[in-house]
């Protein structure tokens, strides 16, 4: 199981870890893995404190930080403030799409927001307002590895990662965003079939990993979306990924900072339950249907805008989600791959990474009594 990742980035299994909470990337790392911090939706002050957090919690582990600049969005390429930014894009949201937001948490009960919650429309969803997050993340020397969420990163920002003695990687749904990837030099390719959660491309992961790996070799490839188990990790690796990526698994752990409510809501849903919708960010992303996909999806009602527009649209609607969780059930944002159906338990991060090892030995052990002789 020890690849040449591992060996690279000085951890002991390939097992990477998406996750926003930072007591999942601390136990992901400390249990030999690679925890990864999502830092789209923290400002600088909150990415501070949560890398210098992470620091203190991992001893000499390494960790990671992924950014989001997407290849495409609406304003990209114009080199303006974060606040003209803004201004410009929140004037092309049009008032219907606002109105039917609040409608649907009107009528769902979910109260309004405390007067003095400032509500951040434009987080980091496009390479201005993630030029910080990234600087930032540079500044930590256990940061070993950054990833980009969504479209190969900008020339300068590959050649600011790797000056650095950084990885750099990025996630892709098909072969076309691998070549590019490897086009751009990039050190990793994260590969994630549309079974994964957030956002996701249509092609099914046993198709798409093989049709990754051979484009870009021979750089590595992460295998993502539906790795949930020690046999689905034995599956990526036997197609010859040089380790996984998992980001569902980490929702329901003891560690995981989700509100009760949303764990729950995790906890009974089946692999059945989930959809992809451009109902929260404007960019087709997996997750749990409930009444605000259903809605958002309806032909009588407004279509979602691109990225980031439809995000300054429901950023309201996730703040009031994390604030009132139990009212907000019905309709909040739950992103999660369809590998949901299998997170029926709650365990500590260290319990399922022994698992996943013990799980994908027996796979590969299984395999090998098939041979001959």
């Amino acid at each position: 199981m020890r690849t040449e990742i591992c060996e690279k980035l000085g951890i002991e299994y390939p097992i990477f870890a998406f996750t926003h909470c930072r007591d999942v990337v601390a136990a992901v790392s400390n249990s030999g893995g690679m925890g990864v911090l999502g830092a789209v939706g923290f400002t600088v002050d909150e990415l501070i404190a949560n890398l210098n957090w992470i620091d203190e919690h991992v001893g000499e582990k390494p960790y990671a930080v992924d950014i989001v600049i997407p290849a495409k969005y609406q304003g990209k390429g114009e080199n303006i403030s974060e606040e003209k930014l803004e201004k410009q894009l929140r004037d092309m949201v049009p008032d219907e799409h606002r109105a039917f937001a609040r409608k649907i948490l009107e009528d769902a009960g979910v109260p309004e927001l405390p007067e003095d919650e400032v509500v951040r429309e434009l987080i980091g969803w496009t390479e201005t307002t993630a030029g910080p997050l990234l600087e930032e993340a540079l500044k930590h020397d256990k940061v070993r590895l950054i990833a980009n969420a969504l479209g190969t990163p900008p020339a300068n920002v590959v050649k600011e990662i790797q000056d650095s003695g950084r990885l750099v990687a990025a996630l892709c749904g098909s072969v076309k965003h691998g070549l590019s990837h490897k086009e751009a030099g990039l050190d990793i390719v994260v590969c994630q079939g549309g079974e994964g959660g957030g956002h996701t491309g249509d092609v099914g992961s046993i198709v798409l990993w093989p049709e990754v790996i051979d484009a870009v070799a021979p750089i590595p490839v992460l295998a993502a979306g539906g790795i949930g188990s020690g046999r689905q990790m034995a599956a990526a690796m036997a197609m010859g990924a040089a380790g996984v990526w998992a980001g569902t698994l980490w929702l329901t752990t003891a560690e995981s900072d989700c509100p009760p409510p949303q764990v729950q809501s995790y906890l009974d849903a089946t692999s059945r339950d989930t959809v992809r919708s451009r109902a929260w960010t404007g960019k087709p992303c997996r997750m749990l249907k409930n009444k605000w996909t259903e809605t958002w999806d309806s032909k009588e009602t407004p279509d979602p805008l691109g990225m980031p527009l439809q995000w300054m649209v429901t950023a309201e609607a996730v703040i009031r989600g994390h604030h009132y969780p139990e009212k907000a059930k019905d309709i909040n944002f739950n992103p999660c791959g369809q590998i949901v159906g299998s997170t029926n338990t709650v365990k500590p991060v260290r319990k399922i990474i022994q698992d996943m090892i013990e799980e994908y030995l027996e796979a590969v052990d299984r395999l090998n009594e098939l041979l001959p002789g």
